[in-house]
């Protein structure tokens, strides 16, 4: 039996990842949970899954949690350890009893455990774009050294790895992602200053966090998972083509050098990937229903509006400059994306604050996650200082009586 560091048990990956856990109880078992702030909802994955070791937070979140727990009747002998901390995660990931670790914390603050991870030699099931965007040379020079395993979690990366098993890496041409297109596919570029944030966020294929669903939105995921794909796969950028596919059933399509084209067809729901991350290189009978090609009446590809999108040719950008790019990139994106949902910026303006974080930010070549932390520190500074200078002009602008 393999037991698995959940790092990020209690978001929409953790809670999938535990679905499958709880499908496959004679394969896998949960060493360690880590999570944030959501106490409810981690006290009732303790004590179903009954790991060794929790990490949260803070020590408010801790004493949270065990009150949760004394209230839930769980004997002392039965409680995990519960820890706190960037140490104490770290010690989860590369603990000797976790075999696997699923990387599923949003943002950067999972980006020292899974590194630490990497370098213990673990498999990662990789579900944290932050990981390899602000510091994918770092982390694929350690997976190479310590030969451990990224497998990816993301369905296009997922779907990659699948159809790359067919021939050999030089053989392929081209890999090719996918894309809704977001809630604005038919919105007309002019229009794009008067969405709402409640618009940006009625995505019309997944139910996903706040911030990945803006990013889908203005197509930086996209951007980022074109960023992801250059490291995972040693693709260079020109290598890496995006089409939008409304039907979101093609998740890639690999292109081999005789003409062949191989795409990875599925139902859109998370366990599947996170399912054959942890079993790879099995394959075991799925979690959820096959697909129902009755209700399939066609499937649609065409380019990306790129004048429209500009974020996703940014991206693209950021990952030719390579050094400290796609960390400011991802940083700024961060701050960015926050203010439009707060409602201090436009959305068209999302992309202003990113471009002009990344004109000014001098470029850097880390060379320790340290140095990656600090780079987007320092992104994130100068993106929040773009912001309220924005904010204070809009408001200054505004006739007097709408203040």
């Amino acid at each position: 039996m393999t037991a698995l560091t959940l790092l990020g048990s209690t978001g929409s990956i953790g809670v999938s990842t535990l679905d499958v856990v709880r499908r496959l109880p004679e394969r896998f078992c949960i060493f360690a949970l880590c999570a944030g702030r959501n106490a409810d909802l981690l006290a009732s994955q303790i004590a179903e899954f009954r790991p060794q070791l929790v990490v949260v937070e803070t020590d408010s979140v801790r004493a949270s949690l065990m009150e949760r727990l004394a209230s839930a009747g769980l004997d002392s002998g039965s409680l995990p350890a519960v820890e706190t901390g960037p140490a104490a995660l770290v010690a989860a990931a590369t603990a000797q009893d976790a075999g696997i670790v699923m990387s599923a914390i949003v943002g950067v603050a999972g980006l020292q455990a899974t590194y630490e991870a990497v370098k213990a030699g673990k498999r990662i099931g990789l579900a944290n774009k932050e990981v390899l965007v602000a510091s994918g040379k770092l982390v694929m020079e350690a997976a190479r050294a310590h030969n451990s395993e990224l497998i990816p979690v993301d369905s296009e990366h997922n779907g990659a790895h699948q159809a790359l098993r067919a021939g050999r890496r030089h053989e392929v041409t081209r890999l090719i992602l996918t894309a809704s297109g977001g809630p604005f596919r038919n919105t007309p570029k002019d229009q794009l200053r008067e969405v709402t944030v409640e618009q940006a966020l009625n995505h019309p294929t997944w139910k996903m966090g706040q911030r990945i669903t803006i990013d889908s939105a203005t197509m930086m995921n996209k951007g980022f998972e074109v960023i992801e794909a250059c490291w995972l796969f040693d693709f260079a950028p020109s290598d890496v083509d995006v089409v939008i596919h409304p039907q979101s059933s093609v998740h890639a399509m690999v292109e081999y050098l005789d003409g062949s084209l191989l795409a990875q067809i599925s139902t859109t729901d998370m366990r599947m990937p996170i399912q054959y991350a942890l079993t790879w290189p099995e394959r075991l009978p799925a979690p959820v229903p096959p697909m129902d090609w009755s209700s399939v009446r066609s499937l649609e590809f065409f380019p990306p509006d790129l004048d429209k999108f500009p974020l996703l040719r940014l991206a693209y950008e950021a990952q030719l400059s390579g050094g400290s790019a796609p960390c400011t990139l991802n940083a700024a994106d961060e701050i960015a994306v926050e203010a439009f949902v707060n409602r201090q910026i436009s959305f068209p303006e999302i992309h202003a604050v990113v471009a002009e974080t990344l004109s000014r930010e001098p470029a850097r070549s880390p060379a320790s996650i340290a140095d990656v932390l600090e780079i987007d520190r320092a992104s994130r500074r100068r993106a929040g200082e773009l912001v309220r200078q924005r904010s204070q002009n809009a408001t200054s602008a505004q006739p007097a009586g709408k203040r």
